[in-house]
Parts: C-alpha cells; sequence; structure tokens
C-alpha cells in the first residue's frame, strides 16, 4: 500500500467522526420527534376516547343513539371514533355503517384494550386508505369489560412536519458538514505543518546541512521534538566537524609520512594505506580499501612478514627486499592494531625504505676502502725505498737520489690525496651550511686563468686548448671555486685526450650557465658515465694511477657545482671524446 499524508490520515478522521456524530444526532432528534409528536397524537386520542367513554356510559344498549354520538362527536373534533363490542362486532362508527364493516376483535389496540390496557397502534387503515393512528380504551360495567372505544386520526400531518423538520435538519446538517470539513481541514493543517516542517529539517539533515534550524512551532509537545532535532543536529555537526578534522588530521600525518604505513583488519583485508607504502609497492592510484592481502601485496617476503604480525602477541621487525626497476631494501615494523578498548582489531605495518642508508653503507665502506687503497700505494712505496737506503744496500749515489726521487714524488701523491679529501670536505661542509659567497662578474677571466694554470702540462703533451666565450657573459659565481672545476676538468682532458687535437672550452647562456669542457680522447662506456663523479673511481685504474691524480677531481667539480647551485654532467663516445658541461644558474 502507498504511504499518505498524515494531513489525509487526520483530516478524513476529523470530518468522518464528526459526519457520523451529525448523522447520530439528526437521526436521534428525528426519531424523538416522530416520538414525541406521535405520543401527543396519542394522548389526545385518549383523551377523547374518555369522552366518549363517558358519553356512552348510559348510552351502549342503544346502537342509533351510539351512532349518533360517534358522528356528533367525530365531526366536532375531526376525529374517527369507533365502538366495539366485546365479540369484535363495531356498535357504531363515525364514518363507516357498523353493518358493513368487519369484525374488528384481530386489531391489536382493540386486543390491548380487551385486556383492560390502553391500547395503540399506527397502521395503513384500508378502509380510508391513510395511515392512521388508533387509540382504544377498555368500556367497562362495574368489573366487567362490555367494549371499546376506538378513536383515530390520520398521521399525514406528523409524516409532513417531520418531512419539513428532516429538510431542515438535513441542510443544517450540509451547512455544518462544510464548517467542519473546512475547520477539520484547517485544524489538520495546524497539526501537520509543523511536522512537514520537521520532515523537510531532517531531510536536510540527512543531506549534510545540519546549519539549517527547524522552525518551533507553540505546540508543546511538536516544539519539544523541533528542538530536540536542532540540538541533535548542531550536536551532529560538532561531532562530524570534530571526526572531519581528526581523519583529515591523521589523513595529513599518513600522507606526510615518509614511511609506508599499511594496516589490514583480522580478516586480512586492507583497512588503510598511505602514499608512502603506495610507491613502495608500486600500486599506483586504485582503490584498494577492503581487498585482501594477496591483491595489495604480490612480494612473498612482505606477504610472510604480515603473516608473522598476525600471528605474533609482540611488535616484530624484519628486513625485506622489494624487486622491480631497482632492488629497494625495507625495514618493516610488525605490531597488532588495537581499538578504544584494547581489543585485537588487525594488524599494523610499517615500511621504512632503507634503501639510501644501505647505497650510503656501501658507499662509505667503498670510500674506506679505496681510501685505505689510495694510501697504501705511496705509503707502501715510501716505506720500501727508505727502508732499502736506511739498510744500506744502494751503494750508487745515482741510485740513492732517483730512489728519493720516486719517496718525494709518492710523498706529493699523497699529499695531493690528502689535499684533495681536504678540499671535499670543506666543499660538503660549505654546500650544506650554504656560506659560499657568489658574485655576479665575468666568465671569460676565470676560464682564461683556469687555461692559464693548465697550458704548461697542456704543451708536455703537445696539445691546445681553444676557448670560446663571449667577454658579456655573468653569472653570479664564486670566482677561485669555478677556476678550480675548470681546472679539474682541463686536467683531466688532458690526461685521457691521447690524441694531439685541441681541448675546447666553450661558455653559453641557455636558461643557466653551461660550460663544456670537451676532449677528443677514448671517450667513457656509457654504462660507466653515471659512476665518474664518485669519489676514487675510475675507469681504467691502471691508466689512471700511471698517469697520476687523486681520483678525487670530478667529485670535487660535482660539489662546486653543487655550492652554486648547479650540476655537473659528462656526454661521451668511445673513441670520440668525453665533454663534461657544468650548469650553474644564472638568476
Amino acid at each position: 500500500m502507498g504511504r499518505k499524508r498524515l494531513l489525509w490520515q487526520i483530516f478524513p478522521s476529523y470530518l468522518l467522526i464528526t459526519l457520523m456524530a451529525m448523522l447520530a444526532l439528526g437521526l436521534t432528534t428525528l426519531s424523538s420527534l416522530r416520538n414525541f409528536y406521535e405520543d401527543r397524537s396519542a394522548d389526545d386520542l385518549q383523551a377523547q376516547a374518555e369522552l366518549v367513554k363517558r358519553a356512552l356510559q348510559d348510552r351502549f344498549d342503544d346502537p342509533d343513539e351510539a351512532n349518533r354520538l360517534c358522528r356528533e362527536m367525530g365531526a366536532n373534533s375531526g376525529t374517527r371514533i369507533t365502538i366495539v363490542m366485546s365479540n369484535g362486532v363495531v356498535l357504531a362508527d363515525s364514518n363507516e355503517r357498523p353493518a358493513r364493516m368487519e369484525s374488528h376483535a384481530d386489531r391489536p389496540e382493540i386486543a390491548n384494550a380487551m385486556t383492560g390496557e390502553v391500547g395503540a397502534s399506527i397502521r395503513f387503515s384500508d378502509t380510508i386508505g391513510l395511515r392512521m393512528m388508533y387509540v382504544a380504551i377498555p368500556l367497562t360495567r362495574g368489573q366487567r369489560i362490555v367494549g371499546v372505544v376506538r378513536t383515530s386520526a390520520p398521521v399525514t400531518e406528523i409524516d409532513a412536519i417531520l418531512t419539513v423538520i428532516r429538510q431542515r435538519v438535513f441542510l443544517w446538517m450540509l451547512a455544518i458538514a462544510f464548517l467542519t470539513a473546512a475547520l477539520s481541514l484547517i485544524i489538520s493543517r495546524r497539526v501537520t505543518h509543523p511536522l512537514e516542517e520537521i520532515k523537510r529539517g531532517a531531510v536536510r539533515f540527512s543531506q549534510g546541512d545540519l546549519d539549517h534550524k527547524v522552525p518551533v512551532p507553540d505546540t508543546e509537545e511538536i516544539g519539544a521534538v523541533a528542538r530536540a532535532l536542532n540540538r541533535m543536529a548542531t550536536q551532529l555537526d560538532e561531532r562530524i566537524k570534530a571526526v572531519a578534522r581528526v581523519r583529515n588530521e591523521q589523513a595529513a600525518v599518513l600522507s606526510s609520512m615518509i614511511e609506508g604505513v599499511l594496516a589490514f583488519d583480522n580478516d586480512e583485508k586492507l583497512i588503510r594505506i598511505n602514499k608512502a607504502a603506495r610507491r613502495l609497492l608500486r600500486l599506483g592510484d586504485d582503490e584498494l580499501q577492503g581487498k585482501d592481502i594477496h591483491d595489495v601485496i604480490r612480494n612473498d617476503d612482505l606477504k610472510e612478514f604480515v603473516s608473522r604480525a598476525f600471528e605474533s602477541a609482540s611488535p616484530i621487525d624484519g628486513r625485506i627486499v622489494l624487486h622491480g626497476d631497482i632492488e629497494r631494501y625495507v625495514l618493516g615494523t610488525g605490531t597488532v592494531l588495537r581499538d578504544a578498548q584494547g581489543r585485537g582489531i588487525g594488524v599494523l605495518v610499517v615500511l621504512n625504505d632503507v634503501t639510501r642508508l644501505r647505497r650510503l653503507e656501501n658507499v662509505r665502506r667503498e670510500f674506506v676502502a679505496n681510501v685505505s687503497h689510495e694510501l697504501k700505494t705511496p705509503i707502501t712505496s715510501i716505506q720500501g725505498f727508505i727502508e732499502t737506503i736506511l739498510e744500506g744496500n744502494v751503494d750508487n749515489p745515482e741510485d740513492e737520489r732517483r730512489f728519493l726521487a720516486i719517496v718525494a714524488r709518492q710523498a706529493d701523491r699523497l699529499s695531493t690525496i690528502v689535499e684533495d679529501l681536504l678540499n671535499l670536505s670543506r666543499l660538503e661542509r660549505d654546500e650544506d651550511s650554504r656560506e659560499i659567497a657568489l658574485e655576479r662578474q665575468p666568465i671569460q677571466p676565470v676560464l682564461e686563468n683556469a687555461i692559464q694554470s693548465c697550458q704548461l702540462r697542456a704543451i708536455e703533451q703537445n696539445i691546445g686548448i681553444k676557448l670560446n666565450c663571449d667577454t658579456s657573459l655573468e653569472a653570479p659565481i664564486n670566482a677561485p671555486l669555478l677556476e678550480e672545476a675548470v681546472i679539474n676538468l682541463i686536467d683531466n682532458a688532458i690526461k685521457y685526450s691521447g690524441t694531439s687535437e685541441p681541448i675546447e672550452i666553450d661558455a653559453e647562456i641557455n636558461g643557466n650557465l653551461l660550460i663544456h669542457v670537451r676532449d677528443h680522447g677514448r671517450g667513457i662506456a656509457v654504462d660507466q658515465l653515471p659512476r665518474v663523479f664518485e669519489r676514487f673511481y675510475r675507469v681504467d685504474k691502471a691508466r689512471s694511477r700511471k698517469l697520476g691524480g687523486s681520483g678525487l677531481g670530478l667529485a670535487i667539480v660535482k660539489h662546486i657545482a653543487g655550492a652554486h647551485g648547479g650540476s655537473v654532467s659528462s656526454d661521451s663516445r668511445p673513441e670520440k671524446g668525453s665533454t663534461f658541461t657544468i650548469h650553474i644558474p644564472i638568476e
């Protein structure tokens, strides 16, 4: 069944009750009026019968006299009078000849009168052809009933009066019905309108408009409901805002964390995951909440770690390797996830990416090994030749001078390594603290000074150096540091050029200041280019040590470029030469 509005449930009820009450009242009134008129007519007929009875006390035995008296009194009163003997035979009648009338013994009013009571009835008269009221009283002599005096009159007048009254009552009922309908509608709307306002307010609350206020009617009960609803909306709004604020704060914290966070419920369904975990596990932006652990995690080691976290009552740690384009090393922590009542509702897993730390540790180890190796070589050489000289195993002064010259070169090499390490350390410290002062000045003088510093070695290798730089070219630089970087690049180009073709130095502005140092030597393999700026990394270790150097030159160049807010890049083709480019921002 379809739902009805409350108005159309209250209004018809009011109207129906009113109409039923009016109908009952009308029927009762009409019935009472009919009874009233009938009782009054019966009393009148009984009074007339009593008069006839007194008049006939001495004339009952004389039929003619009885007929005359009935016609006379009937004509005067407008009433039909009938005298009936105890055997039912009509003795006299005011309207008809008695001889023509049938026995009246079976008439109900006659039968009642024969018992000594007053008889009355209303029925249709076949003789007259009208509805008549009959009243009969016993006619007695002494204690014996010898006959009945009956008076009668038509009830058409009563019917006519009742018809008029009935019409008037119907008209009044119709008018009152319209008035009642209007009043019922007004009252129903007064009752339902506040409820409709409350309904509309509840709908707006359900749609999230909690700032809306429901009008409070003057009806105490409905007003109490409206006030309670408004208070509920206010409290709900405050709680929703508090929950949203806490949720946003939690989401912001999780989103800002560099550690990956995953939460699973007791059914191993994902509850929460942050951006860092998505990046670590390469999950993209797909909706994952509610998915099974096997749909979220595809790494077997991580699945096994989460399973151990479910089984363990205390927090656990573990190292996990995530395979992909590059391997990532992750330190995982797993613990039971509990609700406010302390009940276990799942597992919380935190993944900390330690790939960089592991790489830094490897770099540190490699650096220590390289430093140890680089320092050990000259120290071993120095120690060996000094021991030889001290033990007196050198008799020829020329050999002694040659040994001492080797010791001096190794000492210089050792000094160069230590000096470069100190410079590199200083550059890293200044770069981190941003204490390097930059000043806008011409670039050409810096490049010319760097070329002049390397000119003698280039001449010894029969290599020329070409400079292509506009005299107007300027940039914010630290001239001594930039000169040192260019010197290292030129020196590196001289060492590995291997031909008599000149080294080219170009400077240009292309978004940034670009300083290119290009040689035409053996070049560097593509797979080794990313590592040439690492400390002590050598493409050809035997050739590099033979040519000298600390192995820190390109690392120093990288840090000098970084100190200027820029970078350094390399491009090389085997047997075609190499190009190193320093990128420095011009603003």
